[in-house]
């Protein structure tokens, strides 16, 4: 998992120092107002919403906002939109199979929009169910290392029920059943280990190895997509080498 994982990392990283932060803002906002409708705007009670509003944090993200958004979603504020998740599926070059979830008020213009980003960037769409069943749906942690090694957050999260622990650099990836998110987030703060995000993702089951040629058309397209405030997420099987993520990031 590393390629992918690792440039999706340092990428949120540089989103939150630079010029994007308004979009990538913007879309923390839309998960907690989605978290907080579907099951509330009680942080304990709803573990989804409390794993949106600590990423929100994270990525300094006002506490304002959040508690608006929060309202909103909760219905204790006007202003809230009806979003729907869609998933959409296709190919980018070199044959890597993309999954696009969707956050959205309005179908048609997510729908433009993604076929629009995917044709001019050497994409194509698939039909429902030819890409997916390369992914499965897994519980990701990302934890800074802060002087971590990989034994000890092996050690905090082994009970939890999480099943590997990457390394990614400058941080480590802790995959699970996405039903087992919770409690490995939750091991993570017993143990009182800070971690970046928890999330449900689609990992890949097979990957295809890019090199940098095939990396920056990928890394194109994906960019391509997420300009699209539809896209809540992009979810790809390419496995970049890491110097040649450092080369393209150079």
């Amino acid at each position: 998992m590393s390629g992918h994982s690792k440039w999706a990392t340092t990428k949120h990283k540089k989103a939150v120092i630079d010029a994007k932060r308004g979009k990538l803002f913007a879309k923390l906002i839309k998960n907690i107002e989605v978290a907080a409708r579907m099951g509330g705007a009680d942080l304990d009670g709803n573990p989804t919403l409390y794993d949106a509003v600590q990423k929100a944090k994270k990525s300094s993200v006002p506490n304002k906002n959040i508690d608006s958004a929060i309202k909103r979603g909760a219905g204790l504020e006007a202003g809230g939109a009806d979003y729907q998740t869609i998933m959409y599926e296709g190919y980018g070059p070199n044959g890597v199979a993309v999954l696009i979830e969707c956050l959205t008020d309005n179908r048609n213009r997510a729908a433009s929009e993604v076929r629009v980003a995917m044709t001019r960037n050497g994409g194509s769409m698939a039909d429902p169910g030819s890409v997916s069943y390369l992914f499965n749906r897994k519980g990701v942690v990302i934890v800074p290392k802060n002087g971590l090694t990989e034994d000890d957050v092996l050690g905090a999260v082994l009970d939890a029920g999480a099943e590997e622990v990457n390394d990614l650099g400058e941080s480590f990836e802790v995959i699970s059943e996405a039903t087992d998110l919770v409690a490995v987030r939750t091991a993570l703060q017993q143990q009182g280990i800070d971690y970046d995000s928890a999330d449900a993702n689609f990992l890949p089951t097979m990957q295809v190895e890019l090199d940098e040629e095939g990396a920056r058309k990928i890394f194109k397209l994906v960019d391509a997509l997420e300009d699209s405030d539809d896209v809540q997420n992009v979810f790809a099987n390419f496995d970049v080498p890491d110097e040649i993520i450092e080369k393209i990031e150079a």
